[in-house]
């Protein structure tokens, strides 16, 4: 891998490593752009096939962390950070303390928080190395786990679609086909079933499927059948890249929207949808909410101006439709204009 090659395609920003052999720690902080202010994103702990698959996720990650923040009106840039999981016995606090420590020494150039593979207790376990950590328990002055405002934005989103391509404006019986319910998939569907809609679900996991089933009657179906259920929603929960040559023509839906990150596996994908007529909610204008929630903590948190602020996503999906549509245009490609809009007005 040409990590500067894939940097400057990037639009890069800066990228820093923390190896320590006494905890397994192997760590990279993505800053992809801080003009706003200091970059905030999540710390992913997760398997990786190799060294490039590590870096790539960090570098396509903390780039739409930089959209993300642009488009939810916040005073940050974007940042991830990826923890390569070790393949044997670890001590995890040690493991999270030293990443920390990494953290501590980037000055506050990245404020991190919960993702993939991480939780409320890992987020406390850094805090005991450095200020520059958000998504810890409210007790603390935190906000706790993000992901209901993350559930909270893709569900005010998909509301936008529905109104946009259904020209509905409730979700009583509209049907969603929610990929993967693990912690804001399964809160989505409680969004959801709340609005009245219809559900069909996968997961990886049969006992995530299976309780949201219990709690909210959804249909279970495979990992494989989800992409071939007629519906009005597809929605992407899980891991991204799900979006491509293979699956795309498959789908039976007028609407995708979900709170997967980095869902197109590739940017001509988002002209495949385009294609067949389906209209895209662009992962990091949809998701952006558990963002939103974080970032006040920042300043101090106040929970209901997080939801006020996570509403708003409604507004945002509803401008890029309208705008792709009458500019002829993608909708990602018209997410991306707003973003750069923002970054040329109001940079520091």
């Amino acid at each position: 891998m040409d990590l500067f090659a894939r940097m400057t395609a990037y639009e890069y920003g800066e990228v820093h490593v923390r190896v320590d052999a006494a905890t397994g720690l192997r760590a990279i902080v993505a800053i992809h752009d801080s003009r706003l202010g200091p970059a905030l994103g999540g710390c992913r702990f997760i398997s990786y096939a190799d060294e490039a698959a590590a870096f790539t996720d960090a570098l396509r990650l903390a780039r739409g962390m930089t959209y993300k923040a642009a488009l939810a009106g916040l005073a940050h840039g974007g940042g991830k950070s990826v923890l390569v999981r070790p393949d044997g016995p670890f001590d995890r606090e040690a493991l999270f303390r030293a990443f920390g420590r990494f953290v501590r020494d980037l000055g506050g150039r990245y404020i991190t928080a919960e993702d993939s593979g991480t939780s409320l207790q890992d987020m406390e376990t850094i805090r005991t190395e450095t200020k520059h950590v958000t998504g810890i328990d409210p007790s603390h002055g935190g906000s706790g786990d993000p992901s209901p405002f993350t559930a909270l934005g893709v569900r005010r989103g998909i509301e936008a679609c529905v109104k946009h391509r259904l020209g509905r404006d409730s979700l009583t019986g509209v049907h969603v086909a929610v990929q993967g319910v693990g912690h804001v998939g399964y809160h989505l569907c409680r969004e959801l079933h709340a609005a009245g809609a219809v559900l069909t679900v996968c997961d990886v996991e049969p006992a995530r499927a299976e309780r949201a089933h219990v709690e909210f009657g959804a249909r279970v179906v495979s990992n494989d059948e989800i992409f071939d259920i007629e519906a009005d929603v597809f929605a992407p929960c899980a891991l991204g890249a799900v979006l491509d040559d293979k699956n795309i023509p498959r789908l039976r839906v007028g609407i995708v929207a979900g709170a997967a990150n980095n869902q197109l596996a590739e940017p001509r994908h988002g002209d495949a949808l385009r294609a067949r007529g389906i209209a895209y909610a662009p992962d990091y204008a949809i998701n952006a909410g558990g963002l939103i929630n974080v970032a006040l903590e920042v300043k101090g948190y106040d929970p209901h101006e997080a939801r006020k602020r996570t509403l708003k996503i409604y507004d945002t999906i509803a401008e890029v439709l309208r705008r792709a549509d009458a500019e002829g245009m993608t909708p990602e490609a018209v997410a991306d204009r707003m973003v750069a809009e923002r970054l040329t007005r109001t940079a520091r």
